[in-house]
């Protein structure tokens, strides 16, 4: 499909959806891009907005303290959208795993809960879940999950220093980390593996989908009969994943120089057979 823009305005919203989808925002870290974020809040309307884990960086606060104005900004955007009647519900991650401790209950209208179903206009339920229960390293080697974290926030910073460069130069922004991921064998093998064992899952549920974050690549596909959408990030690829009102799904882009939101995939759920009396019981990934 070729990518349509969409105009928008930082006064209204002129996108109204279903519902819609975020993840990775990383607050509290310098990557995170809180005021692209806040124009994307600012442009859409939602009936239901999901957080889908790490929209708060508690791995990086405990190490240092960082949170500007824009930060703040989004929080407030979020919590206004709640105040004014759209449900916000929060799906912590591994890097705010912290609230998890309070799941099923509310703050300041934003409903916590490990994962939940989310069934769109057409009938379709989807599983929404961070994803880090999929993550091996995470699961059973946390020391590697944060040296690896170590190692993707110094791609970051070699990114800035690079795209600066590329900036002066007249070139568009280029991903070092996105670049690597592609290159080396097993990262593509570890997000193959990674999207294979939540659709299976998903199924398993008897969802015709799932919703998911955590490895920062965003994604709406099948696999198999299921649906896969991952919301990717608001470090570098800044997407959401949106539902229309007549249960089509839509991979959103936001492109801050323009102000515009950019369709960059487009899927329909498939509704899955009726639910069973008992519902399964999360199975973590092996390590």
């Amino acid at each position: 499909m070729q990518p349509r823009p969409l105009d928008s305005s930082a006064d209204e919203p002129t996108h109204r959806f279903r519902a819609l989808w975020l993840s990775d925002v990383h607050l509290g870290t310098r990557d995170c891009k809180a005021a692209e974020l806040l124009g994307l809040l600012r442009a859409c309307e939602a009936r239901t907005v999901y957080l889908v884990g790490d929209i708060i960086d508690g791995w990086r606060l405990r190490k240092g303290w960082y949170w500007p104005q824009a930060h703040n900004d989004v929080v407030q955007k979020l919590l206004r959208k709640a105040r004014k009647g759209c449900r916000v519900v929060f799906v912590p991650g591994n890097h705010d795993a912290f609230a998890r401790h309070y799941a099923g209950q509310h703050f300041g209208g934003i409903e916590v809960l490990s994962d939940v179903v989310h069934e769109t206009a057409s009938g379709a339920r989807l599983w929404v879940v961070h994803g880090d229960w999929f993550d091996g390293v995470v699961m059973h080697a946390k020391w590697l999950a944060h040296l690896g974290d170590a190692l993707y926030v110094l791609s970051l910073k070699l990114n800035r220093w690079l795209n600066h460069l590329r900036h002066g130069l007249g070139f568009s922004y280029w991903s070092l980390s996105q670049y690597l991921k592609g290159k080396v064998k097993n990262a593509v093998s570890y997000i193959s593996n990674f999207e294979q064992l939540l659709a299976e899952e998903a199924a398993r549920r008897h969802c015709g989908g799932v919703v998911c974050g955590h490895i920062h690549r965003a994604e709406l596909r099948r696999i198999g009969a299921t649906l896969y959408a991952n919301c990717g990030d608001w470090v570098e690829s800044l997407t959401a994943v949106a539902e229309r009102d007549d249960g089509t799904l839509q991979l959103l882009q936001w492109l801050p120089q323009s102000g515009a939101v950019r369709i960059v995939g487009e899927l329909t759920p498939e509704a899955a057979p009726p639910l069973p009396q008992s519902s399964p019981e999360l199975q973590p990934c092996a390590s």
